[in-house]
């Protein structure tokens, strides 16, 4: 693999850490500045809705530079919104500050998917896209537990400084090893926009919303419900979070690994699976080693579906994958904030830190139900047409033959030219 993933593995890996280092210290920041627990879910939610805003915008923003350079600059608006969060002195600006970061992160994936596809051979674009992704998992094992001791011995403030830092390394890492690759010519917004006509890449996208929200809507609140309701100290969740992140990062070397052989079947088992372990939640949370377990099956389950969604995108969006690819990872966090949302809903309404768990398992069973259809239509768009006669099936034939043949070698083009490099 080129190192210019180990690039995009790092600024993924700072990206993953103040993504999910949040749910750890959610009760202390609440304390803090005198919130409930579930507005305090605010900065889950908040966050997840500037990354739905700021993929496509930033990606929109970032067509008349360099990937490169836009890289760079989304790593250093990372890095600033860390900071502002680290010294905010109200809920608001901590608010502010979450939005902030979460303006680069779905440009950051969404144009690093892209740039890490293109650094390989086509049948290699999943196992790429994973291994940038990498730096994420990678984040839950290290980055997070490491965060939430800190933010628990002392303080949550400077957790968040030392993410900053983690930013700025980010940024260095883009600008010696991500390779200076020519602005190309040619492809403009329109024809970006032109992907979201494709119902497969709209279907994808809501898998997406659906699949890695049925995740958040257990783990955004994984702290209260591991010590109200399974009876673990506080101390005791970074090294839960550590099974969490060892299950996204089993989970994404299993959706690396199988989403360039076996696509739809490896969405139909990490759907289905997840949506019954979740399901299960509601239950194990009562025992210590159940849900500890639990909650490894639920990252590795939940994020084996993210290179097989994003690797989808990027095939059905053809030759303008870049708005697409971001707009997705807008849609992962779509799918975070909804879930949040639902799951602070039901909490408030006195349903318990176990009720999250139950909109997990309709959410990730929806994805499913989803997946089901698009294949459906897949074949249905793929069935031949009805022969009509010796003569003419052989001119249609002949036709298909020529067509598919000039279409193959534009799709093979299309694949292996390099991906414009302005956005």
């Amino acid at each position: 693999m080129p190192l210019a993933l180990l690039a995009l593995a790092i600024g993924a890996f700072g990206i993953g850490t103040t993504e999910f280092v949040i749910m750890g210290l959610l009760p202390r920041i609440a304390g803090d500045y005198g919130v409930s627990v579930p507005t305090a879910g605010l900065l889950v939610t908040g966050y997840a809705l500037g990354v739905v805003i700021g993929a496509p915008l930033m990606t929109v923003l970032g067509t008349r530079i360099s990937r490169k350079t836009m890289l760079m600059l989304l790593m250093g608006l990372f890095t600033v919104g860390n900071l502002l969060s680290a010294v905010a002195p109200s809920f608001p600006l901590m608010l502010a500050g979450r939005i902030v970061t979460s303006l680069a992160h779905g440009a950051f994936f969404g144009i690093g998917s892209v740039v890490a596809a293109d650094l390989v051979a086509p049948q290699k674009k999943a196992g790429a896209i994973a291994t940038m992704f990498t730096g994420l998992t990678v984040a839950n094992i290290v980055g997070v537990p490491l965060g939430t001791f800190v933010g628990q011995a002392v303080g949550w403030r400077t957790t968040f400084t030392a993410v900053a830092a983690l930013g700025l390394l980010g940024l260095l890492g883009i600008a010696k090893l991500v390779p200076a690759l020519p602005r190309a010519e040619g492809t403009r917004l329109r024809g970006e926009l032109t992907a979201f006509r494709n119902p497969q890449v709209l279907l994808a996208m809501a898998m997406t919303v659906l699949g890695f929200g049925g995740v958040f809507a257990a783990i955004t609140y994984i702290a209260p419900m591991m010590t109200n309701v399974a009876g673990y100290s506080e101390g005791s969740v970074t090294w839960l979070l550590v099974l969490f992140g060892v299950g996204m990062f089993l989970g994404n070397l299993i959706g690396g690994k199988f989403a360039d052989r076996r696509l739809m079947p490896l969405l139909y088992t990490t759907l289905g699976g997840l949506a019954v372990v979740l399901a299960l939640f509601t239950l194990t949370a009562h025992n210590k080693i159940a849900a500890a377990a639990t909650v490894l099956l639920v990252g590795a389950l939940g994020f084996a579906t993210v290179p097989p969604l994003q690797k989808r995108v990027l095939d059905q969006a053809h030759g303008a994958p870049t708005l697409a690819s971001a707009v997705n990872i807008g849609a992962f966090n779509l799918g975070n904030a909804l879930a949040a949302w639902l799951g602070g809903l039901v909490i408030s309404a006195g349903l318990g830190y176990t009720a999250p768990n139950w909109i997990g398992a309709l959410l990730a069973a929806a994805a499913l139900l989803l997946a089901f259809w698009s294949a459906a239509l897949e074949r249905r768009d793929q069935r031949p047409a009805p022969a009509v006669g010796a003569a003419g099936a052989a001119g249609a034939a002949g036709a298909v033959g020529a067509a598919g043949a000039v279409g193959a070698a534009g799709a093979v083009g299309a694949v292996e030219a390099p991906i414009p490099a302005h956005h």
